[in-house]
């Protein structure tokens, strides 16, 4: 019980029938909204890869991914994805796309080793995105650019959800405010890279906070990220305050991706030279991939965002232990 926290006075706003109704009008607005603006082409995506393709995200190099064998080939396994950060850059070669262009796709995705809690959950889903860009473009002006253009979709889903339900005001400050994890730490010494984010968007409202992944002066990285995707330099997440809960929720994690340079230094600092053997890694080495960047949207972190609902259980239907289900409807809390 310990994991779940219901604010004083919580109930689920809405039945569920009328959830999965308000679920739809977010999804539909927000995904027809960043693909205006970013120029973005919906495309199918695979649910599981081999792993020798080296496709699969590693997230923080410690998480255990689902893993089965197919029987028509000789049990050879696969893995679910956890992201598809990689295979995007790939796939917008393999269909063509030109510069400017992009592509998004739903994915779905399983962390076995995750720890749930009111905003995370065994099941992930968001949407996967990728654009292609100029290698003189990989700088902090265009991610900026991009991070302002995925901000103000937010803003209008949360003015259109507004405008449709009473029981939402509009909580998003006009502009994103951009910060270091060096800025955030020299600001709060003495606090947790977790507690120094909190303080930042209960500040500001709604943060991008830059370069995540590489060492910082106290000798640690503000978080952890895959050294062969988004270059530390030039990424970062979309934070904003949520007041139901009273912390810093994460809704994108998105960034400039690695260039030949860039996977080379990120490979060694992490001491996994072994992955430029791989077929995406080596591919990339060979210059035979676009520059581009990405992210990832968390399809139910917004939709709890956006509808002010204080467990991410609300809004998709995962597993949760018997004692969280059984206090959470006692509470009035409608877990799908």
């Amino acid at each position: 019980m310990e994991r779940l926290y219901i604010p004083d006075g919580y109930k689920s706003p809405q039945s569920i029938k009328d959830t999965e109704i308000a679920i739809k009008e977010v999804k539909d607005f927000f995904e027809r909204a960043l693909a205006k603006a970013l120029n973005l082409t919906r495309v199918s995506a695979p649910l599981f890869v081999r792993p020798e393709s080296g496709l699969n995200d590693n997230l923080n190099g410690v998480e255990r991914p689902v893993s089965f064998g197919i029987k028509e080939q000789g049990d050879a396994p696969v893995e679910i994805v956890h992201s598809l950060a990689k295979w995007k850059r790939q796939a917008l070669k393999r269909y063509e796309f030109t510069y400017g262009e992009g592509l998004y796709t739903d994915m779905s995705a399983i962390r076995r080793d995750e720890d749930t809690d009111n905003i995370h959950s065994l099941y992930v889903d968001q949407w996967d995105w990728e654009k292609i860009i100029h290698k003189e473009e990989r700088n902090e002006e265009t991610l900026r650019i991009v991070v302002e253009r995925v901000y103000l979709a937010l803003r209008k889903t949360e003015k259109y959800m507004a405008e449709k339900y009473d029981f939402i005001d509009e909580i998003l400050p006009e502009q994103i405010h951009f910060i270091t994890t060096q800025e955030l730490l020299d600001a709060y010494p003495g606090l947790s890279s977790k507690e120094r984010e909190h303080e930042a968007a209960k500040k500001w409202g709604a943060v991008f906070l830059m370069q995540i992944g590489d060492v910082l002066s106290n000798d640690e990285p503000h978080d952890g990220r895959a050294p062969d995707y988004d270059d530390w330099h030039l990424n970062g997440d979309i934070l904003v305050y949520y007041p139901v809960l009273d912390i810093a929720l994460e809704l994108s994690s998105m960034g400039i991706r690695v260039d030949e340079e860039t996977l080379e230094r990120q490979l060694r600092q992490r001491g996994c030279e072994e992955r430029a053997k791989l077929p995406f890694q080596k591919a990339l080495l060979n210059g035979e991939l676009p520059y581009t960047i990405g992210g990832g949207i968390g399809q139910s972190r917004i939709c709890m965002f956006f509808m002010r609902r204080a467990h991410i259980g609300e809004v998709q239907s995962s597993i949760w232990k018997p004692d969280v289900v059984e206090y959470a409807r006692e509470q009035g809390v409608n877990l799908l």
